[in-house]
Parts: C-alpha cells; structure tokens; sequence
C-alpha cells in the first residue's frame, strides 16, 4: 500500500484544488491519501466527493504551533491533526483565530514590503488565495512581479525569518494543541520535527513531555530530513511507543515533491485508525454514493460521523 499522510489544496497553499489533489493521488497510485491544509478544514468536502473507488481519504490539519527549541526559546512547530470532529467548538474557535492570524501577518508582510518599493498588493493577494492565507501566496507573487525566480528564492530572502519583512503571528501552544486534538477525537502527530533547513528545532525533550500528554506520533520519514535525523526520530519514537508516519507533504508546483515520495507504514495508519474518534476514513466504491468505513452512506459532503450524530464537513 501507498499512504500519504500530509499533502496541500488550495484550500491553504497548494496549487492543486482538493479536487485536482484527489486526482493527483490516483495518478501516483497512492492507496491512502491526508488532506491536511494549514489551519481549516475547507477542502474536505471537496475532497470526499471527488473520492474515486479504490482510493482512501483520511480528513486532517496541518496546526501551526508554537513549542520550544533546546535553550527554551520559542520555536514554530507543525502539528498533524487526523481525523478529529471538526465540530469540536474549542478547536473550531482556536482554528478559526489562527487564521485570523494568518491574515494579519501576511497584510503586516505585504505594507512593509509596499512601503520599500516592491510591487505587492496585499489586496490582490488575498484574491489569489484560497480559504488560509500564508507566505506561500506571498511568494508566487514575488515571482509574478519579477521580484524573484522562484518560490524558493523568496523563502531564502524577502519572506525568511531574517528579512525585515518578517512578521510573527501568535500560534497554539504546542501543549495545547495536542489537548485539543484529542479532546475532539483526533490524531496528534508533529511533522517533520528535524527539518533544520527550516530553522530552529523543537526540543527533543519537549517530545518527550508531549508523549505523556497524548502525542500519538512522529512523521519521521519526510523529504526534509536528513539520514541521521530520520534514525534519530525513528529512535525517539521507538522509546516513546510513538506511531512513525511518512509523508511527501506535497504542495503541487510550490515545491518538487511528488505524491508518494516518502509514504506511511500499513500498521502505523492502522494505529492512527484504531486511535481515532472523531470522523472516519473515507472510502467511494463503485456508484454514486461515499461511504465511511463503517458503511455509512455520503453524499454532497455530509457524512454520519462515527459517534452517530449527524454533522457536516465544514
């Protein structure tokens, strides 16, 4: 089987529509594909009715988190949500201010680049975005000016956390976050936690804490890790009991991976399942009717969530 568990829509900054990224998966014969956009939930209804037969899909997150480096610093960390109740008021209300955040960081980012000359409407920006808004859509439009040659390229210079652009937004505390995962039946897993082309690294100790407190697992296989790191995280998890994902954390043409890349385990997504209580996998057989794996029928972006109560893909 080929699972992937962290994959991008334009529902935040991908460049393929949940649709398109349904699609995708099925051309790179990918058995298990996440849906995990940052901060919303936005493309799962989309994605569920362009479920083909024959491909799974496991509704989740990316959280944008804040936890701490080894000298106790604060540090942005990344946190995997799978299969949580996206109805669960106290995480809907923390999403929801983090993409508030999101839009106040990236208006502060474009004024300041606006006041030194450069070409940026923040206005025409946020047209161009899909439901959450990042440095990603800041980027294309550096390229699009002219501004820069690549997406890459405005990483490494006007949107780095070292240009006088950057702006900080206030993410969940990690702790926090993890609680809250779990309080709506989800799966808590950190990504990509040693990927130090990124910056500063989350403590491993901290992990450590976040074990005892209900952190499900580590994606340890990811195209920013390197070969010591991988057997370090894969070593960590091990001492932890923690769940080892893979994951190609796709994102369209914004970046050259491809779907299936780098993938998940069977036994670690069955773990995830078997964790799980907030929604479903979804799965489509022949005919015009989802279904979850429970053998409840979909249609239109609804489903009957596994509790038995009747809710909808927000």
């Amino acid at each position: 089987m080929r699972i992937d568990l962290h994959t991008h829509s334009t529902a935040s900054d991908g460049t393929d529509s949940p649709t398109e990224l349904v699609q995708a998966a099925v051309r790179a014969d990918v058995d298990v594909l996440a849906i995990t956009d940052h901060d919303t939930t936005a493309g799962w209804a989309e994605a569920a009715a362009a479920l083909p037969s024959g491909l799974r899909l496991v509704r989740g997150m990316e959280m944008s988190c804040e936890g701490r480096d080894e000298d106790g610093r604060p540090v942005a960390v990344h946190l995997l949500a799978y299969l949580f109740d996206p109805t669960a008021r106290e995480f809907a209300n923390e999403r929801e201010r983090l993409r508030g955040e999101r839009v106040a960081r990236l208006r502060a980012m474009a004024t300041k680049m606006a006041a030194d000359g450069l070409p940026i409407d923040f206005d025409a920006v946020m047209a161009d975005a899909g439901q959450v808004v990042g440095r990603p859509h800041l980027a294309r439009a550096l390229v699009e000016a002219g501004v820069v040659s690549s997406v890459d390229e405005a990483f490494a210079g006007p949107l780095s956390v070292r240009s006088p652009y950057y702006v900080e937004k206030e993410d969940t505390p990690l702790e926090r976050a993890v609680e809250m995962v779990n309080a709506a039946g989800g799966v808590s897993v950190i990504a990509h936690a040693r990927a130090r082309s990124r910056g500063r690294l989350v403590a491993l100790d901290s992990i450590r804490e976040l074990a005892d407190r209900g952190l499900a697992g580590l994606e340890v296989d990811h195209p920013d890790h390197g070969g010591s790191d991988v057997d370090l995280l894969r070593s960590l998890a091990t001492e932890l009991d923690l769940i080892v994902t893979g994951s190609s954390d796709y994102h369209g043409t914004n970046k050259t991976i491809e779907l299936g890349q780098y993938t998940t385990a069977p036994e670690s997504f069955d773990a995830i399942v078997a964790r799980a209580s907030g929604v479903p996998v979804l799965s489509a057989p022949p005919g015009d009717a989802m279904t979850v794996e429970d053998g409840t029928a979909v249609e239109d972006g609804t489903t009957q969530e596994a509790t038995g109560d009747l809710r909808r893909i927000r």
